[in-house]
């Protein structure tokens, strides 16, 4: 019985209760994977005290799945945000090395995501269950750094008044990232050699040798040549750094992506004083794509997180943007020689752009049955793209609240993740 339990209904509980117990029984069944084992008689209260530490278990199991399905939908690399031809190649670069173990070096300029694509490569691998590690390696001093990466042993110096393990460690069995890896110095770039090469550690004070099973994931935000030639970044280092290297297109090299960008970052945001969502007029969008965005995304979510505090009746218009901001496009309208777009379009400010966010249709029909020259599918595929669809849909209006949206569809929160996931995966 528990063979077949354990064959064809994995998640089921099954507790064993026998007249003719034994030492040998009872070790036998919890290697099949029985949850107990409990002889006759059994008193009323051990039964209870079985059954509520039964009922934990599968409540930590629903948890456990839940906050996973979480997990791959925050992470999946189809979350960075963008449809142009650079980011639909970088899609494919992630799914080509996500599942890989060579070390991936990001390059792009500073705001571009260079962290959301090392946990888009973590969450995507075999090794999404186990630690995803960032280390901003631009941020500590050398001797904190070296401490924090490698670990020290007691009295390795003053302060040190026990064990620690270092980052490495931490992440053994997953990934590290390390952001702005230029910034090391001599010394730790030497130490972060062995590691790629060894793959093992010595803290701080210690020459015992850990091995670590470590996927590294690296970052710059300029280009590790220039610093090769400089003489501040170890040539051998960067090789091993290098062995598959991840470009991120900038915001200005992307701008049609610029207005899902804008739905992303406004989704679920309400007006100020209001219970509607915020929108955009189509003068201040065109602004926005105008601009040559130097701190890139980041930037363009600052700037509208303040656009949206201080826009009036839910509407971001043109004015509500950051003055520097219109001064550079206005700039660039005025001189011919550089000017890479036409002048701004004599738009009334108050026409609202009609924002859609990624992923969801443009409007209410778009959903709808498909046109006379559509193929005919079978009906089983078309009830599912209808139902993703109606669960998008319904997603979008509780603003991106799966949980709001769920309790609106009279179905549980894990339902509702199920039912996404299942539609997904279907070819």
């Amino acid at each position: 019985m528990l063979a077949h339990f354990a064959e064809h209904y994995p998640e089921t509980i099954v507790i064993l209760l026998t007249g003719y117990a034994t030492i040998e029984t009872a070790v036998e069944a919890m290697k099949r994977g029985a949850f107990d084992y409990l002889t006759k008689p059994a008193k009323l209260d051990e039964i209870v005290l079985v059954l509520k530490r039964a009922q934990e278990l599968t409540a930590l199991r629903a948890e456990n799945v839940l906050l996973r399905s979480q997990l791959r939908e925050l992470c999946r690399f189809d979350r960075i945000i963008g449809k142009s031809h650079p980011m639909q190649a970088l899609y494919k670069m992630i799914e080509r090395v996500a599942n890989t173990d060579s070390t991936i070096l990001v390059l792009g300029e500073s705001g571009t995501g260079k962290e959301l694509v090392a946990r888009a490569l973590h969450y995507n691998s075999r090794r999404q269950f186990a630690p995803f590690v960032p280390v901003n390696c631009s941020a500590l001093p050398e001797n904190l750094l070296e401490s924090e990466l490698f670990g020290h042993c007691r009295g390795a110096f003053t302060g040190a008044i026990g064990d620690k393990k270092g980052l490495f460690e931490e992440a053994d069995g997953g990934t590290i990232f390390l952001d702005e890896v230029g910034s090391m110095s001599a010394m730790l770039q030497s130490r972060l050699l062995r590691v790629l090469q060894e793959r093992e550690v010595r803290r701080v004070g210690e020459n015992r040798p850990i091995y670590v099973n470590v996927r590294v994931v690296a970052a710059s935000n300029e280009p590790l040549e220039k610093r090769i030639k400089e003489g501040s970044f170890r040539e051998d280092l960067y090789y091993r750094l290098n062995v598959i290297a991840i470009p991120l297109p900038s915001l200005r090299e992307r701008r049609e992506d610029i207005p899902l960008l804008t739905a992303h970052f406004l989704k679920g945001k309400m007006a100020p004083a209001a219970s509607q969502p915020l929108r955009i007029t189509r003068q201040a969008m065109e602004i926005l794509r105008r601009y040559d965005w130097p701190g890139n995304v980041r930037e363009l979510e600052n700037a509208l997180e303040r656009a949206a505090v201080l826009c009036e009746g839910g509407l971001i218009q043109a004015a509500d943007l950051p003055p520097h901001l219109l001064a550079a496009v206005q700039d660039a309208d005025l001189m011919p020689e550089t000017q890479t777009a036409p002048p701004l379009p004599a738009v009334p400010d108050s026409a609202v752009y009609p924002l859609h966010p990624p992923g969801a249709p443009e409007t209410a029909s778009a959903a709808a049955a498909p046109g006379a020259d559509a193929p005919i599918i079978p009906m089983k595929a078309y009830l599912q793209q209808q139902e993703l669809a109606y669960l998008n849909r319904a997603i979008q209006q509780c603003g991106g609240n799966k949980e709001q949206a769920a309790l609106q569809l009279g179905i549980s929160v894990a339902t509702l993740y199920r039912r996404l996931n299942a539609e997904e995966k279907e070819p």
